[in-house]
């Protein structure tokens, strides 16, 4: 795989940059921080109109047909832009999981309307401080889940959800519609991204997967949302990363422009190498995904690729966030100047698809064989 992008790839990510640009308001971010249960409409119409919610969908169920290197690219104008809606990333698991089951009726139903943005979708794997557990409590039994999955990112407003549970002690993969289950959204200091838990009482739902095939199409799944994830957290580290750079050459102190100061162009220059290496991590990581559906890779290499990214793009993005408002003194701590959107969004996925603690056990396991 190589870590350029060809001329198509490019054009991806200049245009949905420039569409983004055009279409994003600070004002209603900001406005969406105040608010449980609300998200970016405006946002999410572009993102339906571009087609971005089809990009990874085979082409015979209304896709694109295209990969993960190519809604990468997406997903780095959307962290760019802190976009305030967090539905690409879950209706993408969502979708692979659906195609991957093998089950006809669910692709039938389910892939075009999540390619045309009809149905939004919604990914609960974690249960407390766990991304994956070995004994979730949600019970799947005669077709039916029973329990709470807390904090599911886009529960508030999801049509369908992608489940990890347990039955008769061993885990399952399973699919349920939420229109009758109860959700509680939860106020957090990232509202746009949705979270509620989801509360299920005899909720009817699909078999996707069972058993050790269970636990590795979640670990697949898993593993291709954090890539994702990680170049939403590219996106933006780079846009923290400029803002820093041209603030700094225009913000003068003692005759000068702040940027000629070494503590302050040395700090940028940092930044500017945690962003190229979370960049490339994220590149192989995509290529790693998309060569194993052409050519049956083995799941650790995909793990591996995609821990890589997940842990360099943490630091690249938390880093950037802190030192941008650094830079900017005191008015980057003020509201109207947003750079908190970042900071929040910096811990936001931060913990989504797993936090640095878990991708670093699992490097660990997979490159020695025994756990950290």
């Amino acid at each position: 795989m190589s870590l350029l992008y060809d001329e198509g790839q490019q054009a991806i990510a200049i245009e949905s940059r420039r569409v983004l640009d055009a279409r994003t308001s600070k004002q209603r971010l900001l406005a969406l921080l105040e608010q449980t249960g609300v998200y970016d409409i405006a946002f999410w119409d572009t993102a339906v109109e571009q087609g971005w919610t089809a990009l990874a969908i085979p082409e015979a169920h209304g896709g694109l047909g295209l990969g993960l290197v190519e809604l990468g690219l997406v997903a780095q104008a959307i962290g760019a832009a802190t976009a305030g809606a967090p539905f690409l990333t879950p209706g993408y698991g969502v979708a692979y999981a659906i195609a991957s089951s093998g089950n006809a009726d669910l692709q039938a139903r389910w892939l075009p309307r999540l390619a045309a943005g009809e149905s939004l979708g919604a990914v609960g794997l974690a249960e407390g401080n766990a991304p994956l557990p070995t004994r979730p409590t949600v019970r799947f039994a005669g077709g039916k889940l029973t329990g709470v999955k807390g904090a599911v990112p886009g529960g508030v407003s999801a049509d369908i959800a992608l489940v990890w549970a347990s039955r008769d002690g061993e885990p399952v993969l399973v699919l349920a519609e939420l229109s009758g289950v109860a959700r509680s959204p939860v106020d957090s200091f990232d509202n746009a991204r949705l979270y509620a838990d989801l509360t299920f009482s005899e909720t009817p739902a699909t078999l996707l997967a069972a058993g050790p095939d269970a636990k590795a199409l979640a670990l697949d799944l898993l593993a291709r949302m954090s890539i994702v994830t990680a170049h939403e957290q590219v996106g933006g580290a780079e846009a923290l990363m400029l803002l820093a750079r041209d603030y700094a050459l225009t913000r003068r102190a003692f005759g000068q422009p702040i940027g000629a100061f070494q503590s302050v162009k040395h700090r940028i220059a940092e930044l500017y190498g945690l962003v190229e290496i979370a960049r490339a991590t994220c590149i192989h990581a995509a290529g790693v995904a998309d060569q194993g559906q052409a050519q049956g890779a083995a799941l650790s290499a995909l793990v591996i690729a995609a821990a890589d990214a997940r842990l360099a793009s943490t630091e690249a993005y938390d880093t950037c966030a802190r030192d941008c408002i650094q830079v900017h003194g005191g008015i980057g701590v003020t509201w109207e100047a947003g750079i908190h959107l970042h900071m929040r969004r910096t811990r936001s996925l931060a913990i989504e698809q797993g936090n640095t603690l878990f991708w670093e056990d699992l490097l660990v396991e997979h490159l020695t064989g025994v756990a950290a």
